[in-house]
């Protein structure tokens, strides 16, 4: 099974649960933290790869940093060092929030851009991906130089690439092939 998809199992199991405690918007904002907390260190992204550290070193470490969560979330991360899945708690992360926003009726929409969007079409965007979506939609820009130009657009599972980086390393795979 690829791991996209035992994430995204992991997590739907993880957001029942956490449902039917009626805690599910607690275990949301532990989700956020455990997301935010793992891409902004790069050691602990290098702890939960690394098939050297122990299982029982990574469970420690994790209940420490994550002390004050709550007790689905603590039996998630349990749950995933037993089935020896820790290295996707970042994924699963990620997708239990998705799945959380689509349970509430509400979507994120992600564009990276290389320049700040204007209000005018930080406007266009929402309108479109709300009636796109059917739901509603707030917007996150990030801020990507490398991009070059354009846009990356990601709402849920879905990315739209629109921007001049991609389509140039588009046609250097064509160039490179046709040789």
């Amino acid at each position: 099974m690829n791991q996209n998809r035992a994430a995204i199992r992991y997590a739907k199991a993880t957001l029942d649960f956490a449902v039917e405690k009626k805690a599910a918007d607690a275990v949301e904002k532990d989700m956020r933290e455990i997301a935010a907390t793992i891409s902004e260190n790069v050691e602990l992204q290098n702890v939960l790869e690394s098939p050297i550290i122990k299982s029982e070193v990574k469970k420690n470490s994790l209940l420490e940093i994550f002390k004050g969560a709550n007790e689905i979330t603590k039996g998630l991360l349990e749950t995933l060092i037993g089935n020896k899945r820790i290295a996707m708690l970042q994924e699963v992360a990620y997708k239990y929030i998705i799945l959380h926003e689509k349970l509430k009726g509400e979507e994120v929409a992600y564009v990276t851009t290389a320049v700040p969007l204007t209000s005018e079409l930080e406007k266009k965007i929402l309108d479109t991906v709300t009636k796109a979506t059917g739901n509603k939609v707030t917007l996150e820009n990030k801020i990507d130089e490398s991009i070059i130009g354009g846009f990356v657009l990601r709402v849920g599972d879905t990315q739209y690439d629109a921007s001049i980086a991609n389509k140039l390393n588009g046609l250097k795979r064509e160039f490179t092939n046709s040789l």
